[in-house]
């Protein structure tokens, strides 16, 4: 471990702060997106099919909500209308310059038949982080909230119930205007759509390989790999098509400057489990993306007692505390995964395999058991929808 090693407090950063701040009832906020209903939905059949052979992004709920903010007026067209294709002028900003930032969160049917989602004042307050870097405007945390809100209450029938399962929700914003230039898009259009999904890996909680990217980098200091942008995503994947061509599952980034050390997977933040019980995760470098998941599990190893750190992990320390036993367990954390164990992993000049899991079921139990409210929900997390 690192001289420089931390103790994370998960109340330190701005975005866990922002998302301990309570969030006004959904009946409060419901409305502010009116619904135009979809004159053509699924038919029940459709959507009993789409729930029961469930796929990742693959199908979509039959309406989305929508915003448009204009230079010089801000936000205005609020309103929650039928999924269907968007029109965009070919000169259309984002389609050039890449202006755009996303979001990833789901909303969990309980037992009881309520929806629930988990932290959104967390992902609404990054959201406008990521904003705030493509210079594209802030949205009101309350109205992304509410944009949740009436879409789920309008579909709310695609909310799946087995386990594992849930409705994922994209919100998205990006530059529509039509201009060839450099410079911020002055006119701007925010989606929410919505997806039933199973479990992100088929294979569950099984675990899953890793190639270790050395050549490519996920991002570089001073850019944007704090903010959660298409074009992170687009530079993984070419290393991604790498990883797939070794035999593995996803890729490992290490960091720009010395090109030595664990910085993320293309999609998840990575933990490592020492033998002691201590878990290291990496430094929020600015090149790293602060993950909802991550900052939760955080909170959990500390209130079970458990030492966490952040830490300056090289690949070259880890593999050598894997071989030496000191490393026992190695796993990521995202929205769409949850957690996952890293059994192997591998790059040029290496090949190892990682057997332990027994923290990353624990965390997924705990976690899930929250989302999914079997297990008490101590620290408010869950916002009900519905």
């Amino acid at each position: 471990m690192s001289d420089a090693a931390s103790t994370p407090d998960s109340l330190v950063t701005p975005l866990a702060k922002a998302a301990a701040v309570p969030v006004p009832a959904a009946d409060e906020l419901a409305g502010r997106f009116p619904l135009v209903p979809n004159a053509h939905p699924a038919t029940e059949a459709e959507r009993a099919q789409a729930l029961t052979d469930l796929h990742f992004g693959k199908v979509f709920s039959d309406h989305m909500t929508h915003a448009r903010w204009t230079r010089g007026e801000g936000w205005g067209s609020q309103e929650t209308v039928a999924f269907g294709d968007i029109s965009l002028s070919p000169a259309a900003a984002v389609l050039h310059y890449g202006q755009e930032v996303f979001e990833g969160i789901k909303a969990y049917r309980h037992a009881d038949g309520s929806i629930w989602t988990f932290r959104p004042r967390y992902n609404a307050a990054r959201l406008n982080v990521s904003a705030r870097r493509l210079a594209l405007p802030e949205l009101p945390e309350e109205d992304f909230i509410a944009s949740l809100v009436d879409l789920v209450r309008a579909d709310q029938e695609w909310v799946p119930s087995g386990d594992g399962e849930s409705l994922y929700l994209r919100p998205y914003m990006f530059a529509s205007e039509a201009f060839l230039g450099v410079h911020a898009g002055g006119v701007v259009d925010y989606y929410v759509i919505a997806s039933p999904s199973g479990a992100y890996f088929t294979h569950g909680l099984q675990p899953i390989s890793i190639w270790v990217a050395q050549d490519f980098h996920r991002a570089g200091r001073g850019g944007t790999g704090f903010a959660k942008t298409g074009g992170n995503y687009a530079s993984s994947l070419l290393p991604q098509q790498q990883a797939a061509e070794q035999g593995c599952d996803q890729v490992c980034f290490l960091d720009d400057v010395t090109e030595k050390n664990l910085e993320e997977l293309g999609g998840m933040n990575i933990m490592v489990v020492d033998a002691d019980g201590t878990v290291r995760t990496p430094h929020l470098t600015g090149t790293i993306l602060e993950g909802n998941t991550r900052s939760a599990i955080i909170r959990l190893l500390q209130d079970e007692g458990r030492k966490v750190v952040e830490d300056t992990i090289s690949l070259e320390g880890l593999l050598a505390d894997i071989e030496s036993g000191k490393v026992t367990e190695v796993f990521a954390c995202g929205t769409a995964a949850v957690v996952v164990p890293l059994g192997h992993l591998k790059g040029e000049g290496f090949d190892v395999t990682i057997s332990g899991q027994e923290v990353t079921h624990q965390i997924h139990d705990r976690l899930t058991g929250i989302q999914y409210g079997r297990y008490e929900d101590p620290y408010d997390w869950m916002y009900r929808l519905v």
